[in-house]
């Protein structure tokens, strides 16, 4: 039996094993924790951790500090996508190593990108908490999940 979902779908009525076919259009964008990035959560796996999602980011705004708790993946479809390491433009995919850590921003004409995550990243606040993508508490919503990968 999976635990994987997808937030917003219609699939509660579907067989364990079928197919989850996702009308992206349909899904609502959710606001982030960091103003101006939008996220639809197309896969979403709390047992694991695994999560896409396609990613807005508003021309300019940034992903402050944050670390690469597993493997990442992204894959730019529109616009830019910027580190201190370098660019990724549209059609272009970069994938970041377990632990790396920085911050990342988009270019002058915003961005859109389908991000891959074996466990959603940790984000660094000035007084020492740790969050997810969404403004909550990383260790409340993810460590079991970590446990799962021994990384706990």
């Amino acid at each position: 039996m999976t635990t994987a979902i997808t937030p917003n779908a219609k699939h509660d009525q579907l067989p364990p094993l079928a197919s989850r076919f996702v009308d992206v259009a349909a899904l609502p964008w959710t606001k982030t924790a960091y103003p101006g990035i939008e996220a639809k959560t197309l896969l979403l796996d709390r047992h694991s951790g695994l999560l896409t999602v396609l990613m807005k980011m508003a021309p300019g705004t940034k992903l402050p500090d944050h670390e690469h708790v597993l493997i990442e993946q992204t894959w730019v479809l529109e616009g830019t996508l910027i580190c201190g390491e370098g660019k990724v433009t549209p059609g272009n995919f970069v994938w970041r190593p377990a632990g790396s850590r920085h911050e990342a921003w988009a270019g002058p004409e915003g961005n859109l990108s389908v991000a891959m995550f074996q466990l959603p990243n940790k984000f660094f606040q000035a007084d020492g908490r740790e969050l997810d993508f969404l403004g909550r508490d990383w260790n409340e919503h993810w460590a079991g999940a970590a446990k799962a990968h021994a990384l706990a």
